[in-house]
């Protein structure tokens, strides 16, 4: 059921990625949908506290690390958005996923206790060779360009430690949803107050012209990391953020959808970091 769960949110993720990369202003755009993601984790929040009548949080450590998960989600959304806006889709999607799973893995065993296994060293080699031949004309004009790689891999950090930080709050008693509805609520929070008033009428202009696309996307996000975090709190986070990372293939075949070509050595660095990503769950 795991496995299923995990493998259903790496496509809606792919998926809302390949929308985002459309788009001219791609910041303006991730704040409208990320604020209907918001909504929509708060429902659902609200719904299953109200149905199941636990506490969203047993303690104050987990509503912390849950912040602490909306900051790094803040600096995800920004680092995509540059990171798309100077690269294609293929190879910035198969960066920042894959670099995000060389730096959780030996992180969730460090700190989370989970079992490190020689195909999952090997796993974690083939991802890195993935990574390597993605790029592999590095700073080339035929290449991915130098300051898009560069996002790609800040963006990578952002994501690894905000899958550690959901952990965090997840093993301190949060609550999936409730967890997830506080750490979008400061990521859309800082957003808002980054952009001004500016960032916050072109965001507010988008849902009026365009209702229906915005939507889309913040319920696909929404969804993606709805079941990621619940996900999340059926197993480890090196398992789980490795296995989503399977991702990278659906996004190498939307990306051939809105019409790019990705390079051979990015079709086989993708294609070895889902292969890396899956020895690395066994």
């Amino acid at each position: 059921m795991i496995v299923a769960l995990v493998l259903f949110s790496a496509f809606l993720h792919a998926a809302w990625n390949a929308l985002l990369k459309r788009e001219a202003d791609k910041d303006r755009t991730l704040i409208a949908a990320v604020g209907v993601g918001t909504l929509f984790a708060i429902v659902v929040a609200a719904g299953r506290a109200v149905a199941t009548r636990v506490p969203p949080f047993e303690t104050g450590a987990a509503v912390g690390w849950a912040l602490v998960a909306g900051v790094f989600e803040q600096v995800y959304f920004l680092t995509l958005a540059r990171a798309l806006d100077r690269g294609p889709l293929g190879p910035v999607y198969t960066i920042s996923r894959g670099g995000a799973v060389l730096l959780v893995y030996p992180l969730s065993v460090a700190i989370f206790a989970e079992a490190m296994t020689s195909l999952s060293v090997a796993g974690s080699a083939l991802v890195l060779a993935g990574l390597v031949i993605s790029d592999w004309r590095f700073g080339r004009a035929t290449g991915l360009p130098l300051h898009a790689t560069l996002w790609a891999l800040v963006c990578a950090a952002a994501i690894a430690f905000y899958h550690l930080a959901y952990k965090a709050a997840l093993a301190r008693g949060g609550g999936p949803s409730a967890v997830f509805a506080v750490s979008l609520s400061v990521s859309t929070a800082i957003s808002l107050v980054r952009t001004g008033g500016e960032g916050r009428g072109a965001a507010a202009q988008l849902l009026r012209t365009s209702p229906a696309k915005v939507v889309l996307m913040g319920m696909l996000s929404g969804g993606s990391f709805l079941i990621l975090i619940e996900a999340l709190a059926r197993g480890g986070a090196g398992f789980v953020l490795t296995l989503r990372n399977t991702s990278v293939l659906f996004a190498l075949i939307l990306a051939w959808f809105i019409g790019e070509r990705p390079r051979l050595a990015t079709a086989l660095g993708a294609v070895l970091v889902a292969i890396g990503a899956a020895l690395m769950t066994r």
